[in-house]
Parts: structure tokens; C-alpha cells; sequence
């Protein structure tokens, strides 16, 4: 049974419910990225490689921005679901967001992200989601196969390809902590770490990684709205 966690995010309307479920040693990657890939409503969900993301607040800020954007009608990926992966990415190529934290049919860490709009949104039909918690779960246990983690930093942080995500998001790896051995697509940032410095460096990497999505989420408001001014 998979670890289901429901919120609703601060300064959203009430009824936007947000469900997260982390996993890792996934086995049927592939099979998930077929149904993305066809389109099947039956998966409509955000599916996240977990070894791009270094804490909740990484992940809860792209959903907050791509639920918000949803509200404002800025929407530039298919549905609300494909924002929050797009709104990970540090540029906007929108092609290059989905390969580099969408899932492919290599990922083994995964996190599944639903967003159920109130019954009486008409603002994106395709995330007015009828399922219940429970159903959300039950589906989610029923057609992953891999090990349910709590949606934690600690848990996040045992996926966590720190190397990966620095070249994602260029930063300047010059007088960081090193890479804790074997950190690919899930063997962690925490744990076997002699100078104990790694923790440190995750929080830096995280305050890096949300200043750079504000700033880009300003340009692309801008953008949309033709704004001249400054922020």
C-alpha cells in the first residue's frame, strides 16, 4: 500500500488538493511512461524522477506555481499535471523539462503527484478528479510496483542524485561537499558521508534552486503579460 499524503498549499483557493506519493526501486517505469505517453486519463498525474528533487519544499514549490498558473490561465504545457514537472526546470524548454525530471522508462525513484480541482472548477476538466484519497491509493498500489516511501526530507534526501542536479541547474560544485559514493538515480545524499558536510550543501542547493524558479517565474509573467517595469 502505497504512503498516500494529501495537502492543501497556502494561498490557494480551498478544494485544491494535492496528493503525493514517493517510491522507490520502481520496476514498471516503463510501462507508467507508456500510459503517460497515450494519453491515458486513468494516469493523470505529475510523475517525477525523486532523484531530481532535494526536499518537499523543492517539489511543493512547482506545484504551488503550476496550480497557480492553472488559476491565472498561464498554463503552457498540456495540463496542470505536466506544469508542475515544466515548472522544475531551471529554462523554458518545455521538451527538455520532461526529459530531464519527468519519468522515463530507466527511473527507479519516483514522485507521483495528483491534483483534484473542486467539483466546481471548469478551469482545467481534465484534473477534476472524482477519486477519493482512498482511490488514489488504491490505484497507485495497484499499478506500481515499487517500495512506498513517506513524502520526507529524509526520504527525498536518500534519492537524491546531488551531482545530477547541479549540472541540471549549473551550480558552481567548486568547494562543495563530495558526492556520497554510488548517488545515482537513488543511492542518497545522507549516510557514509565522512566530513558530514553533504547536509549543508543541500540546503544551499535548495535555496539556489527556489531563488532561481522565483526569477524565472517573474520573466515568464513578464512575458505573458507584456510587462515593461521592473520587479
Amino acid at each position: 500500500m502505497s504512503l498516500l499524503e494529501t495537502v492543501q498549499l497556502e494561498h490557494l483557493p480551498p478544494g485544491y488538493d494535492i496528493s503525493l506519493a514517493l517510491f522507490r526501486n520502481v520496476k514498471n517505469s516503463a510501462f507508467l511512461h507508456e500510459q503517460l505517453l497515450a494519453g491515458n486519463t486513468e494516469f493523470e498525474y505529475a510523475l517525477i524522477d525523486a532523484s531530481v528533487l532535494v526536499s518537499r519544499v523543492h517539489a511543493l514549490a512547482a506545484v504551488y506555481r503550476a496550480v497557480s498558473d492553472l488559476l491565472g490561465g498561464r498554463l503552457r504545457s498540456r495540463n496542470v499535471h505536466s506544469e508542475i514537472v515544466f515548472s522544475l526546470s531551471p529554462n523554458n524548454n518545455i521538451a527538455e523539462s520532461f526529459r530531464r525530471f519527468g519519468i522515463t522508462p530507466a527511473t527507479t525513484s519516483l514522485l507521483v503527484i495528483k491534483v483534484s480541482l473542486p467539483p466546481s472548477s471548469t478551469t482545467d476538466t481534465s484534473t477534476a478528479s472524482p477519486l477519493s484519497s482512498p482511490d488514489i491509493q488504491a490505484h497507485l498500489a495497484a499499478n506500481i510496483e515499487g517500495d512506498s516511501l513517506p513524502f520526507t526530507d529524509a526520504s527525498i534526501a536518500s534519492l537524491t542524485d546531488v551531482a545530477r542536479i547541479k549540472k541540471i541547474y549549473k551550480l558552481n560544485s567548486g568547494g562543495g561537499a563530495k558526492k556520497t559514493k554510488g548517488a545515482v538515480n537513488g543511492a542518497g545524499i545522507h549516510g557514509g558521508n565522512e566530513d558530514g558536510n553533504n547536509q549543508d550543501e543541500v540546503l544551499i542547493i535548495d535555496l539556489s534552486i527556489l531563488i532561481a524558479s522565483v526569477l524565472r517565474a517573474k520573466l515568464l509573467v513578464r512575458h505573458y503579460y507584456g510587462i515593461r517595469h521592473s520587479f
